[in-house]
């Protein structure tokens, strides 16, 4: 496997866009998404979009592979949802192992046929397969009745189960880092955090794979979701060493800039950025154009912000190819030698 750290030292590494932006262009039916396996399933499946790793990996397939070819070097495994949690929507908590294994397996053979066809990228400018684990459908953190702020849907432990069973198809799948994403709920996080570390602890036959982390900024305040400013989120994610500490989706590159700006400042680790093609519109789309959003990343990328840069909802590969032609030829940020932690493992 190559060395994500090495590559991190030398270049910006581009993740890829969105995924379900993509999905959408192929404007798949119910019964696409069943397939012949899931024909008779008692509930409606359209929408589950990690199911299609399993119904219809081509696609899958195709769509990483065009985030390589625009020049990808982070391509993140279509598991945002598969978790035994979040698959509950649509009674398929059994599959959520299977569902992980199928997705990195997509993403290990786009790869693959990148390579076939680019055989020097494999030495000179490997690309690497995030596991991505997302936020749930369920926080630890917030009650969803208001009229009982102590109740919660879900408890630390069941959490950290249905982390430890993702965790495990990813690794069995082929991931090279695992990328917790999209946070808005810390706890969530710190779950899935002790989830992996977990893991390792108990295999330690398998090769501890890097972590990285993204969280998420909701509005004007600055802060997450659960009520945390930019640097409380930091110090509540960096005992668990990540590779990468940075912010996605919720806000476009405009919005996002002062955030990534701060996190700069204070993150001794590398720093990542994948925001929205913008703010949505009145129609509820995307149309931040290509150009547009590059030119903002790289404004970071000359500030010396930024180590990682790519997009989030609504972007496509059009906009990676920009952003990595904008990029290409900008250093890296250096992070901070920091003498003393706050946290420690």
């Amino acid at each position: 496997m190559a060395n994500i750290r090495a590559a991190l030292e030398n270049r910006i590494l581009i993740i890829d866009g969105a995924m379900g932006t993509m999905i959408q262009r192929y404007k798949l039916t119910e019964e696409d998404y069943r397939g012949e396996r899931f024909k008779s399933w008692p509930c409606d499946v359209k929408g589950n979009n990690d199911l299609l790793c399993i119904t219809k990996p081509e696609i899958i397939i195709e769509i990483h592979k065009q985030y390589l070819d625009a020049g990808a070097d982070i391509i993140e495994t279509n598991t945002f949802s598969s978790t035994s949690i979040a698959m509950a929507d649509y009674q398929m908590q059994s599959l959520a192992y299977e569902l992980n294994v199928a997705a990195a397996t997509c993403a290990v053979k786009a790869r693959d046929l990148y390579y076939a066809e680019n055989p020097d990228s494999k030495i000179n400018n490997p690309k690497f397969v995030a596991g991505s684990i997302g936020p749930l459908n369920k926080t630890l953190s917030l009650s969803p009745d208001v009229n009982n702020p102590s109740f919660r849907a879900v408890t630390f432990d069941e959490v950290v189960a249905a982390y430890y069973e993702q965790i495990k198809g990813l690794s069995d799948g082929g991931a090279d880092v695992l990328l917790i994403e999209t946070i808005f709920d810390t706890l969530n996080a710190k779950a899935a955090i002790f989830a992996i570390k977990k893991y390792f602890r108990d295999h330690p036959d398998k090769t501890e794979l890097p972590i990285m982390i993204s969280g998420t900024i909701t509005d004007a305040s600055g802060r997450t979701l659960s009520g945390q400013t930019l640097e409380a989120f930091y110090n509540s994610v960096i005992h668990a060493r990540p590779i990468s500490i940075g912010l996605n989706c919720a806000l476009g590159a405009k919005e996002m800039r002062p955030h990534i700006e701060e996190l700069s400042q204070i993150a001794a680790c590398y720093v990542s950025a994948y925001p929205n093609a913008g703010l949505p519109n009145a129609m509820g789309e995307y149309d931040e154009q290509p150009e547009d959003t590059a030119h903002y990343l790289e404004d970071w990328a000359k500030e010396g912000w930024v180590n990682i840069v790519g997009g989030c909802c609504g972007t496509t590969p059009d906009h990676i190819k920009h952003i990595a032609e904008e990029v290409k030829n900008i250093n890296p940020r250096k992070p901070p030698v920091i003498d003393k932690e706050l946290t420690t493992i």
